[in-house]
């Protein structure tokens, strides 16, 4: 009788050992993982306020640059009466495009011809960095479309190619915007210089982050597998032979 309660008492101790690695992998899973699924649609951003002039849901706007376009383009309206707007989404709806959502959105805070003529929305999604900018009837009459799409797909993105500056590039393109919309000649996109760029041997914060989770789930997964074989293997030697 006391030989088969310590053999359950080995088992319960064994299935302990088996469960708890198990469960560190599920939740360290669930930790890598979770950044992805945060997926953004037109219903997740707020509706339009009338100091609503930088919406950075990817959160890569200063604080100090973000008040600053927000103070620029509130100049602007009451100057030209032309009203621009930035949003940032770090990852967009699955089968959602940057132009789609931009549509869309152009659409919910603007429903009526009337409401959208004198306004621009420049979006981007921070995973891709794909940009998409639309604009109403009469800022066509001031900028046209061509100079729109340059200002979201050549000012806007040359910073980011330089190393995700967004600051800079939302500040870039601000100036762009601005000074077409108020009739000022066009300052064009930027000059592309070919300089020889030695890569860098340190990791961006991002990448680092990632790959530190992910070793930590490979490594988990390795525990996972060894400790359950080793604590069998000692439960067995530690049997009590069947002929004593």
């Amino acid at each position: 009788m006391k030989q088969l309660l310590s053999q359950v008492l080995n088992q319960k101790k064994y299935l302990q050992w088996l469960i708890l690695p198990l469960t560190v992998i599920v939740l360290a899973s669930s930790l890598v993982a979770t950044p992805a699924a945060k997926a953004t649609g037109v219903y997740d951003i707020p509706a339009l306020t009338p100091d609503t002039w930088v919406v950075d849901q990817a959160d890569v706007i200063s604080r100090i640059n973000e008040a600053k376009l927000s103070s620029t383009f509130e100049e602007l309206a009451k100057k030209t009466g032309y009203e621009v707007r930035i949003v940032t989404v770090r990852r967009l709806d699955y089968g959602e495009t940057p132009q789609s959502f931009a549509k869309a959105l152009f659409a919910k805070w603007f429903p009526t011809k009337e409401a959208q003529a004198n306004q621009v929305l420049l979006t981007i999604d921070t995973v891709t960095n794909g940009t998409a900018i639309i604009s109403g009837d009469r800022v066509k009459s001031t900028m046209p479309e061509e100079i729109a799409q340059s200002v979201a797909n050549e000012t806007l993105t040359f910073p980011l190619r330089q190393g995700d500056k967004y600051n800079q590039a939302f500040l870039d393109a601000s100036d762009r915007l601005v000074a077409v919309l108020s009739g000022q000649p066009d300052p064009g996109p930027p000059k592309v210089v070919d300089n020889l760029q030695v890569e860098s041997t340190f990791k961006k914060g991002e990448k680092t982050d990632t790959g530190n989770a992910v070793a930590w789930v490979v490594g988990l997964l390795i525990a996972a597998t060894i400790i359950p074989m080793a604590t069998y293997y000692i439960y067995q030697i530690n049997q009590p032979s069947s002929n004593s």
